[in-house]
């Protein structure tokens, strides 16, 4: 058992990276943020990405 000590503290360790990551994202979700770098001529999704924002704008 002692041989898997370090494996086991990693996977905690990154377990732990991975769901802070996640609760991040779903904070900033909640608050409305967005992923999106903001430039959209460079993003190949970016005559979807703000197509909403674009036609209430119109």
């Amino acid at each position: 058992m002692i041989q898997y000590l370090p494996t086991i503290f990693v996977c905690i360790v990154l377990g732990a990276i991975v769901a802070l990551a996640i609760f991040s994202i779903v904070r900033d979700r909640k608050k409305g943020k967005s992923s999106c770098g903001g430039n959209c001529a460079g993003c190949a999704m970016n005559c979807h990405c703000h197509s909403a924002e674009k036609k209430e704008e119109s």
